[in-house]
């Protein structure tokens, strides 16, 4: 049975799981930039109808902004890193409710706001691979270990995701929101994940930078919970880790 090996510990194991936004790819490099556009059409709809935004931009989607209105960083427990599409359509839809826009309206207006700043992706391909992820990927290879995908985004994008890292072919399952019925903190999709792979949950290590994935994890029966955070000492949102690490050159495996 192949060997993870994390912050002095050798744990035995037969599949890991990823999240991806914020664990396989940059979370900033591509949401944040996506944010910046989607807050930025949301303020312009807002002022159309002379309103203002209720608690405030940064909360929206949990975001950061510096003087220019650029975001220069997130909350890892708010939706930005952890909320599926349609909570994110619901968030900003609101704003537009509250402000007098019916619902469906809002809704409409939302999903055509949020369609535009994913092309502005998809000509940028801001896709970025977090730091020693593509040779922890290949020694992963090397040996029997079974690799999957766990996501809280669609099939459609994520497929576009893993293509522009160029690491699709690493991964033998990809389980996003639009396959289970319960999305994260919910087991089903590291349930699922394992059913794919073939591998036994206690067999199976989890990563990603969320808690939310770390209580998937712990709900399914893995192994072991890995939690990434590359902010140096900031990891109090991974209360349900196992292990802490700061990015993928803390791993290694071995047959």
């Amino acid at each position: 049975m192949p060997v993870l090996h994390v912050n002095g510990i050798s744990v035995p194991c037969t599949a890991i799981l990823f999240d991806k936004d914020g664990t396989l790819l940059d979370l900033m490099e591509m949401w944040g930039t996506w944010a910046e556009s989607v807050l930025r059409d949301m303020e312009t709809q807002m002022a159309l109808i002379g309103a203002g935004f209720t608690g405030g931009k940064n909360l929206l989607l949990g975001t950061v902004q510096d003087a220019k209105g650029r975001i220069t960083g997130y909350d890892p427990g708010g939706p930005l890193p952890m909320a599926t599409v349609e909570q994110t359509y619901g968030i900003l839809a609101w704003q537009l409710y509250a402000a007098g826009v019916p619902w469906n309206d809002a809704i409409v207006r939302v999903m055509g706001i949020a369609k535009e700043a994913m092309n502005e992706l998809r000509e940028r391909r801001a896709a970025r691979p977090l730091p020693g992820l593509l040779p922890f990927l290949e020694q992963c290879a090397q040996t029997s270990l079974r690799l999957g995908v766990v996501t809280s985004d669609e099939s459609h994008t994520t497929a576009e995701h893993l293509e522009w890292l160029g690491i699709s072919g690493y991964f033998s399952a990809v389980v996003t929101r639009d396959k289970v019925v319960k999305g994260k903190p919910a087991p089903e999709m590291a349930e699922a994940a394992c059913r794919e792979l073939g591998a036994l949950p206690e067999e199976t290590v989890v990563i990603g930078d969320s808690n939310a994935d770390m209580q998937m994890g712990r709900g399914a029966g893995l192994r072991l919970a890995i939690g990434i955070s590359s902010a140096e000492g900031a990891a109090e949102h991974l209360a349900d880790a196992d292990i802490v690490i700061r990015d993928f050159t803390q791993l290694a495996v071995s047959e």
